[in-house]
């Protein structure tokens, strides 16, 4: 067994990040009595878990399905399995709700304890805390998220995201982003304090890297008001300012801000422009209707008012981005107005990550396969309650 956790996370983090796989095997052959161990990451598309020895583009990816591995992560629970005359504990790798990939360690002995599973899967959270801090200093586990090249548009709003899900007691939340080797101007940001939840969508104008310049700016002024205090009319204002300042109407940023009294669930919104914000509540899906005000940036000194409604413990909302909701089927039937309820109805159980995956896929099946003409982000949030 592994003793105390403290001590292994200590020796965590120790460990070099560029070596930290090597530390990651070394502790549980001496300590689990495992015979290897590998680590598998969540490529950017989310459709393969992908060995971090394998370089990106190489062989060796495992696709996302029912597999062990698969389940892991899907289901995030550990899965024990025999494979090629060994046993394999899949243990998910996530952090406070971000799945990151999973931890697969394999043993000789025909059969592993329940206290071993619990003490690798307490493990492989904790190697997902490292992870995010080894990030900072080597890209040895970005690149091997990565089945090809990331433009530069994309390499940027995966910089700029803050995960792709968080869960706390009072709510659960996962988002997604697609094309995600190629998105230009689509991003969501979200930020919990102890008495609030701010979550934005926010799409700029244009394509590729100018898209994805305007975005940074808008996200990183209203995360610049957002730390100084200010609510999100003033989050919205100074945004506007910024972009404006910048771009002097050539270019904006539409954008869906939400703010989440904790104790309460009134949500304060600024609805700037194209995003919307769906909710699914007793089996019934509805837009909530907010009065469209002007992107970020669009005109100067554009005077924002807030918006509020409730929500109650164990309601869905979806937020979309225009690539989504707007898109359209052959016969120009809009996304959003029926396909997409159909899709929430049917994932009505499935967790807030899943969820944004499966809409993900609707669009695709709605328009027919293909590429997309725009960006979608997505992101779920499942209500608690204070």
């Amino acid at each position: 067994m592994f003793g105390r956790q403290e001590g292994v996370e200590r020796e965590l983090r120790a460990a070099a990040p560029h070596e930290l796989m090597a530390a990651v095997q070394a502790l549980l052959v001496e300590r689990a009595g495992a015979l290897d161990a590998a680590l598998l990451l969540a490529d950017y598309g989310r459709t393969v878990l992908q060995p971090v020895t394998e370089l990106p583009g190489t062989e060796g990816a495992l696709p996302i399905a029912d597999d062990p591995w698969g389940t892991a992560f899907s289901r995030q629970i550990p899965v024990v399995a025999g494979m090629d005359g060994d046993i394999v504990v899949h243990a998910p790798v996530t952090v406070r709700g971000d799945r990151l990939g999973v931890l697969a360690v394999s043993f000789g002995e025909p059969d592993v304890s329940r206290e071993l599973v619990a003490d690798l899967a307490d493990f492989a959270t904790a190697l997902g805390h490292e992870l995010l801090i080894a990030d900072r200093e080597t890209d040895l586990f970005q690149q091997a998220r990565r089945r090809r090249r990331l433009t530069l548009a994309a390499e940027m709003q995966w910089q700029l995201l803050p995960g792709t899900g968080c869960a706390r007691e009072e709510f659960a939340l996962g988002g997604h982003l697609e094309p995600a080797y190629a998105v230009g101007g689509d991003n969501f940001d979200w930020c919990a304090d102890a008495d609030q939840l701010v979550v934005t969508v926010t799409d700029g104008m244009g394509q590729g890297v100018d898209a994805s310049l305007v975005t940074s700016l808008a996200v990183n002024a209203m995360r610049n008001a957002r730390r100084a205090g200010l609510d999100v009319v003033g989050q919205a204002t100074l945004a506007d300012q910024a972009v404006f300042g910048q771009y002097g109407g050539v270019a904006h940023a539409a954008t869906l801000l939400l703010r989440f009294d904790l104790t309460t669930g009134r949500v304060s919104a600024v609805d700037a422009g194209s995003p919307r914000v769906y909710r699914h509540r007793g089996g019934h899906v509805e837009q909530i209707e907010l009065t469209a005000q002007m992107p970020l940036g669009m005109a100067e000194d554009t005077p924002y008012e807030e918006q509020s409604f409730l929500v109650e413990p164990g309601d869905r909302l979806v937020l979309l981005s225009s690539g989504v909701h707007a898109a359209q089927a052959d016969d120009g039937t809009e996304f959003g107005r029926g396909a997409l309820h159909d899709g929430l109805r049917g994932a009505a159980t499935s967790a807030p990550y899943d969820t944004a995956r499966a809409v993900v896929g609707s669009l695709f099946d709605h328009i027919g396969g293909g590429d997309l003409e725009s960006d979608a982000a997505v992101v779920v949030l499942d209500w608690s309650g204070g």
